[in-house]
């Protein structure tokens, strides 16, 4: 049995997309990677700060980790069918593969407090009764747990108290529901073989999009001229908008990818994808590192976007050089060894 897969067995567009979900990512977490002085107050942002603090907003915030919770989803049905064909206990397997998971998103919550690592493995557990379900009926569950999770959402817009019902209303509409939401998506697209097939569903993929677009247009509008700036109000907001948003960006992207040559010239970017798990862990590290370089006492909306860039060219460099050399990345090294219980070729050849 040989864990590894090839490249030719890889979906290169999943790793282009895992790559730009990276960088979104990145641009969310980038602030939080300098813990501020207790006391210390964060200006109001004005001028450019403020405009670039807007766009993150509505462009970035919860988009790319919903991009990377689909992107785990879809790899939870491809590893465990994979497993499966070798003769393997597919759900058992999975398991293992979580608990390594959460046992290496531990030890990372000691380095940065914000690692979604140990959540992702948790939520994950919630995948695996699924893996024997029809599409039909993980269609049915898929689009009955959004109905819920938009109504929890409205809900806690227009502050309705409901007694105890508003304390269950508040914990259906968290993100850990819209991470659920977005790991049942990507496992519902591979199991029915849709991100193979972009080509011959284009014309569904457009509908999608002419469907998702002018309600993104809507919340980003809400959010650019909200005068009120409460915190919570505003993330409900964000939240409302999130699931439109992310199938609208993941729909253009399988089209976009469908370009021989674009996929080629965005190969670099998929060399960072193909080592998610390592690049996600150095990004505290090395944010961290330059933040302190540069003596800042906290990160605005413009250094946020000037430290990711420097932060992501570091990666894509360090992540295509690595490709020469070897077939995966340190860390995807150490959690496949956790997942399989032995060593595997780790150099290219």
């Amino acid at each position: 049995m040989n864990p590894s897969i090839t490249q030719k067995e890889r979906i290169i567009s999943l790793d282009i997309i895992r790559g730009f979900a990276l960088f979104g990512i990145l641009l969310i977490n980038v602030g939080a990677f300098k813990i501020l002085t207790e006391g210390m107050q964060i200006p109001d942002y004005t001028g450019m700060n403020e405009v670039i603090a807007k766009l993150i907003e509505i462009f970035v915030e919860k988009k790319f980790f919903s991009i990377f919770s689909f992107l785990f989803g879809a790899g939870f049905f491809i590893f465990s069918s994979r497993a499966e064909s070798r003769g393997d206990k597919p759900r058992w397997r999975f398991a293992r593969r979580l608990l390594a998971l959460f046992l290496i998103g531990i030890i990372h919550l000691i380095f940065f407090w914000g690692s979604i690592l140990a959540t992702y493995a948790i939520i994950g557990f919630l995948m695996i009764p699924f893996y024997r379900a029809k599409v039909s009926t993980i269609s049915k569950w898929l689009g009955g747990i959004i109905i819920v999770y938009i109504i929890m959402l409205l809900m806690g817009l227009f502050s309705l108290d409901l007694g105890i019902f508003s304390k269950v209303s508040s914990f259906l509409g968290n993100d850990a529901v819209a991470i659920f939401i977005m790991f049942l998506t990507g496992f519902l697209a591979a199991k029915a073989n849709w991100m193979r097939r972009i080509r011959e569903l284009s014309t569904r993929i457009k509908w999608i999009q002419i469907i998702t677009l002018p309600i993104v247009i809507g919340f980003s509008l809400w959010i650019w001229f909200k005068p009120d700036r409460d915190y919570q109000h505003l993330q409900t907001i964000i939240g409302l908008g999130q699931i439109p948003t992310t199938y609208l960006y993941l729909s253009t992207l399988f089209l976009i990818l469908e370009n021989k040559r674009i996929v080629k010239l965005l190969q670099p970017i998929a060399c960072v994808g193909q080592m998610a798990f390592t690049n996600y862990w150095a990004q505290s590290f090395i944010g961290l590192a330059i933040i302190s370089l540069m003596g800042l006492e906290f990160v605005s909306p413009i250094n946020k976007v000037f430290i990711s860039i420097i932060i992501f060219a570091i990666q894509i460099i360090y992540s295509v050089i690595w490709f020469k050399f070897f077939k995966m990345g340190p860390l995807e090294k150490v959690w496949r060894y956790m997942t399989y219980g032995r060593r595997i070729a780790y150099n290219k050849k």
